[in-house]
C-alpha cells in the first residue's frame, strides 16, 4: 500500500495549502514553515482577552478564544479561503485539534455540555454541501471529549454575505435570524458556540440572544480566526 501511496504522490503530489509548496511526508495541511509562520493570538490562556471584550456590554458569556488572527492577504485568510470555498475540510480538522489541545492545556474552558456550531441557511447548506465549522467542531468534540450537536441551532431565513458589510449593516442583518430547537435539553446547561471568524461579533451576538430564554444556559465561544 505505500508503494502505491508513493507512485500515486509523484503524480498527484500534495501541496501545503498556504504557500503551495509540495508537502513532506506526515506534513499536512499545510508545510512545517507555515504553521510557524501563523499569527496565533494566545486568547486561550488570557481571561478578558479582545474576543471576550468584544461582547463587553452585549451579551452575557462565560470565556472567550480564537486560535489565530486573521489579516487580510494572510496565511490565515487563505486557509479559510480553502476551508469555505474549495472543499478543504481537513483545515477545520487541524484548527481544531490545534486549539483543543491549547482549551485543554488552559483549563480555562471545562464543565462543557455540547459544542453547538453557527449553522448555515439550509438553501446555502445545499449549495455548499457542508457547514465550514462542521470538522472543526468534530475535531473539538474528539479533542475535549465533548457532544457536538448540530441540531439544536439552526438558521431561518438566508441573508448575503456578510463579509463586505458595515458593522451596522451586519448586526441588521443577522436579527432574529436562528432559533434553537429541543429548548428543554439545554435548561442549565454550559455550551460552547463555534463559528469560524469573529469580526464584529454581529452573528455570534445573535445566536447567544436565540439562545437567551433558556434557564440557567451559560455560554462560551470558540473560533477559528479574530480579525484584529
Amino acid at each position: 500500500m505505500k508503494f502505491l501511496k508513493d507512485i500515486f504522490n509523484i503524480f498527484f503530489p500534495e501541496i501545503c495549502l498556504s504557500c503551495k509548496v509540495q508537502l513532506a511526508e506526515n506534513e499536512g495541511p499545510i508545510c512545517i514553515k507555515c504553521r510557524h509562520d501563523l499569527p496565533l493570538t494566545n486568547f486561550t490562556f488570557e481571561p478578558a482577552n479582545l474576543v471576550e471584550k468584544t461582547f463587553y456590554g452585549r451579551i452575557p458569556i462565560e470565556k472567550a478564544t480564537a486560535l489565530f488572527y486573521f489579516f487580510k492577504k494572510g496565511k490565515v485568510q487563505q486557509l479559510m479561503h480553502e476551508l469555505k470555498y474549495n472543499k478543504q475540510q481537513q483545515v477545520g480538522t487541524f484548527v481544531g485539534n490545534w486549539l483543543g489541545s491549547e482549551m485543554i492545556e488552559s483549563k480555562r474552558f471545562e464543565n462543557i455540555d455540547y459544542i453547538i456550531p453557527v449553522p448555515l441557511h439550509k438553501n446555502k447548506l445545499k449549495t455548499r454541501g457542508y457547514n465550514q465549522v462542521t470538522t472543526f467542531g468534530e475535531s473539538l468534540s474528539q479533542k475535549l471529549m465533548i457532544p457536538f450537536n448540530d441540531t439544536y441551532l439552526i438558521k431561518i431565513s438566508s441573508t448575503r454575505t456578510q463579509t463586505k458589510k458595515l458593522r451596522l449593516d451586519r448586526w441588521k442583518n443577522v436579527q432574529e435570524l436562528f432559533v434553537v430547537q429541543h429548548q428543554n435539553n439545554l435548561i442549565d446547561k454550559h455550551i460552547l458556540l463555534i463559528d469560524d471568524i469573529i469580526t464584529t461579533g454581529a452573528t455570534l451576538e445573535a445566536c447567544c440572544k436565540a439562545f437567551g430564554k433558556i434557564e440557567g444556559l451559560k455560554i462560551s465561544i470558540a473560533c477559528m480566526a479574530y480579525t484584529k
